[in-house]
């Protein structure tokens, strides 16, 4: 089984990708933003001006890989971004994005993550490992091994399926491999094509909105619908693989898809989800959204919590990929927050202050700056008050995954 999985990626790299795009576009996205690695495995108090080292551990056609590395060049680290996967026809595409971009931090290896190369060189501060241990004969030790490789107090990015959002693609895969499973994988993709356009109008994966990638190429078409081994997990199933790992969950991402809150609006309904643990809340979500096609998390070897709180004068509000000013204003008329997953519509009401709030917030001023700003023009908007509307905001934009935290490297907790 795992010389097929290793055919697959050979014959189509996934995701399909093109060196030349990098001239104009940066594929970003969860985990692994650095922001978001501080915030949810380093308290938000990791100086990244300091030596950093990350795995990618099957970094595929090198959407992670490349990533991690343009931060960690942009911000002038002395950093290291050490690549693995099994398929070298994946690793030369992503060593000719890293070429076009003029990456030199990243180090291209050849391997599985069950049995890390000598050239990895572990420990590593951060691991991402995305896409892959669902593919795995035993996800469990492929997620032991990667701990094993943790420096301490450091932390994982993992992406696996999530079960609900994935309806449909198990009995299609079923299906092709009764129409011929045991053809060469060209074919296979040829009658997969020929099945989807044949599929009934009732059919699940038809029905399923949440999933297009296969229509955008075969490569995609393959990792979906025809891929040898693939196993979907639920919330729980992911809390006990992070937990018999001898890992510690972070957060999910984003965390307002694993709150019932986000969609439940009756206090009938919610008062008796209030005394349920946070996992078990989240495994509620997830059934009642149904649309969870991944479970994007972090997970941390560190022994303490290791998300950052806005919970000091000193802390620095930071906003991913939209500017303050900016949602200030789109924000400013209704004050709600309006978002959509996967289909879905979400709405998260703001308080009085979020437009001045968030005009602020520029990724340098702290807290207590933004506070004693506003309370320039107000004298009667004393720490509480403003907390007390911060903390509303921060709830709603951290979230959606909007809103983070950082410290000053240095500062003291």
């Amino acid at each position: 089984m795992d010389d097929k999985v290793r055919a697959q990626y050979e014959a189509y790299p996934y995701p399909a990708r093109d060196p030349r795009d990098e001239k104009t576009r940066l594929v970003t996205g969860s985990p692994s933003n650095l922001p978001e690695i501080n915030h949810y495995l380093f308290a938000g108090r990791r100086d990244f001006a300091q030596p950093f080292r990350a795995l990618v551990a099957s970094g595929g056609t090198g959407d992670a890989a490349i990533m991690l590395a343009q931060q960690l060049a942009d911000a002038g680290t002395a950093g290291e971004v050490v690549y693995l996967d099994i398929s070298a026809a994946a690793r030369r595409i992503a060593e000719g994005r890293a070429e076009a971009r003029g990456l030199g931090n990243i180090t291209f290896l050849e391997g599985s993550l069950t049995d890390l190369p000598d050239r990895a060189r572990p420990p590593f501060d951060y691991i991402d490992c995305c896409g892959v241990l669902h593919h795995l004969a035993d996800p469990l030790a492929g997620l032991r091994a990667l701990r094993a490789a943790l420096a301490d107090g450091g932390g994982l990015g993992l992406m696996v399926y999530g079960a609900y959002g994935r309806r449909g693609v198990y009995e299609t895969q079923e299906m092709l491999r009764a129409l011929g499973g045991e053809l060469p994988l060209a074919e296979q993709v040829t009658r997969a094509r020929r099945l989807l356009d044949a599929l009934p109008e009732t059919n699940w994966l038809k029905l399923n909105p949440f999933l297009g990638d296969h229509r955008l190429s075969d490569a995609e078409l393959v990792d979906l619908l025809l891929h040898p081994r693939d196993h979907a997990f639920r919330v729980a199933e992911v809390a006990t693989l992070v937990a018999d790992a001898g890992l510690r969950l972070a957060s999910f991402i984003e965390p307002a898809r694993y709150d019932p809150a986000s969609y439940l609006k009756d206090p009938r309904l919610l008062k008796p989800l209030e005394g349920m643990a946070p996992l078990d809340r989240a495994a509620f979500a997830e059934a009642l959204a149904g649309n969870l096609k991944t479970h994007v998390f972090y997970a941390t070897s560190a022994a303490g919590d290791s998300v950052a709180r806005p919970d000091d004068p000193a802390a620095v509000p930071l906003l991913r990929e939209i500017e303050g000013a900016a949602l200030a204003k789109a924000v400013g008329r209704d004050l709600v927050l309006k978002t959509r997953f996967d289909g879905l519509a979400l709405r998260f009401a703001l308080p009085r202050l979020a437009p001045a709030i968030l005009a602020r917030i520029d990724g340098t001023a702290s807290l207590g700056e933004i506070h004693a700003g506003l309370q320039a023009m107000d004298s009667t908007l004393d720490w509480n008050r403003f907390k007390t509307q911060f903390d509303q905001i921060y709830a709603a934009l951290n979230g959606v995954n909007h809103l983070l935290i950082a410290y000053q490297p240095g500062g003291e907790r």
